[in-house]
């Protein structure tokens, strides 16, 4: 690592985003294993309501920086498609 100030204090920055992303990261990977878990266990109504949830938290990430946009777009139409036909 560089001992420039400049560069020291990017690295301090890096380091910052690098634990809120992570947090973040993770709170969306568990929120949207829990919906995959609802829906396999075929409750609609608490699919819906942690698909509301789960879709907040991908398009957060996705604002932030820590997922791109389309990914979490692409996320939360697969997510709501299983939702879908898990109500018919």
């Amino acid at each position: 690592m560089a001992n420039h100030p400049s560069a020291l204090k990017r690295h301090r920055q890096s380091e910052k985003a690098r634990v809120a992303n992570r947090s973040l990261r993770g709170r969306v990977r568990t929120l949207v294993r829990q919906l995959r878990e609802s829906i396999s266990g075929g409750d609609h109504e608490a699919a819906s309501t942690k698909l509301r949830e789960v879709s907040r938290e991908l398009a957060k990430a996705a604002s932030k920086g820590v997922l791109h946009s389309r990914t979490a777009s692409r996320q939360t139409g697969r997510l709501a498609h299983q939702v879908a036909t898990l109500k018919s």
